[in-house]
């Protein structure tokens, strides 16, 4: 007979386990509060991202158009 296998899912993430512990140590609202923080402090890191990218597009289509002037 054999042992029935193991799921991945019977050992619990890091994620999870630092979510139960901080459902032990905290009330609702201070919870619901630090994931607000961190979900805002995800999307600042995004538009920061976006922001850096849109710049170097801009920069390199004025280098073009300077380029393109030039040889007129």
């Amino acid at each position: 007979m054999q042992a029935a296998p193991v799921r991945a899912t019977a050992i619990p993430s890091f994620t999870s386990a630092l979510r139960a512990v901080e459902s032990l140590l905290m009330s609702g609202g201070q919870r619901t509060a630090r994931r607000n923080a961190w979900t805002s402090v995800l999307e600042d890191r995004r538009r920061a991202k976006d922001r850096v990218e849109a710049e170097r597009v801009l920069g390199q289509a004025a280098q073009a158009g300077q380029s393109a002037s030039v040889r007129l």
